[in-house]
């Protein structure tokens, strides 16, 4: 499929940016099993994709605990997700050749995730990718989150570009369908092991690895 007239390339944090989908799903695991809910890592990928708050709200509904307080179940999950990702994060491969190909084509870079601020710092200081972005949106105080399209919208206005022209790069369904709500242009780069699953037809790409992002965007 071809690329139209992009103008900006908004990406994904968790799983696009950093290595972190597996680490947040053993967080959630250990999180949620300690209350009681009979998760499991595969069961958990459910989930990907969506806000904390959402994610905690989710499992509880399914499987109800004593003294639910979603606000103190969400933090735990962060705290231990961005102190883990604080010591030994790593960037997705392609990560530093794909801001400098955007850099290079005078293409605006955004970022726009579900993850609260508190976990963004944690990536982006980790990874030195603080000053490659000219506009970073967070869900985590909007009224609903990924696969809502707001924060994807809000990232395309944060950077002065209609939404029709922006690419997004998703690694998760849910942040596939927020990103085609928003009107915009689409790469899906799935985890390894759902990759050639048929719901990534609703992308505009598939790809492996961010290194990619040149021949998405010469297509």
């Amino acid at each position: 499929m071809t690329t139209l007239n992009i103008q900006a390339v908004i990406f994904d944090m968790d799983g696009v940016l950093i290595d972190s989908e597996p680490l947040w799903q053993r967080v959630e695991y250990e999180v949620l099993s300690a209350l009681g809910v009979p998760v499991t890592i595969e069961t958990i990928q459910q989930t990907t994709g969506l806000r904390i708050d959402q994610c905690v709200d989710y499992w509880y509904h399914k499987a109800p605990w004593a003294d639910y307080d979603n606000a103190k179940v969400s933090k735990s999950i962060v705290d231990k997700v961005a102190e883990e990702i604080r010591q030994t994060g790593e960037p997705m491969p392609g990560v530093q050749q794909a801001m400098e190909y955007c850099q290079a084509k005078g293409l605006k870079i955004g970022l726009a995730t579900s993850s609260p601020t508190a976990l963004i710092d944690a990536v982006l200081t980790r990874l030195k990718l603080k000053d490659q972005f000219l506009a970073v949106e967070s869900a985590e105080a909007l009224t609903y989150g990924k696969p809502h399209p707001e924060v994807y919208l809000n990232c395309a206005a944060a950077l002065g570009v209609d939404p029709r022209y922006c690419l997004a790069i998703e690694d998760s369904f849910n942040g596939l369908i927020a990103a085609r709500a928003a009107n915009m242009q689409t790469v899906a780069i799935p985890a390894p092991e759902q990759r050639g699953e048929a719901k990534w037809i609703i992308a505009h790409h598939q790809a492996d690895t961010l290194l990619a992002l040149p021949k998405v965007l010469t297509a």
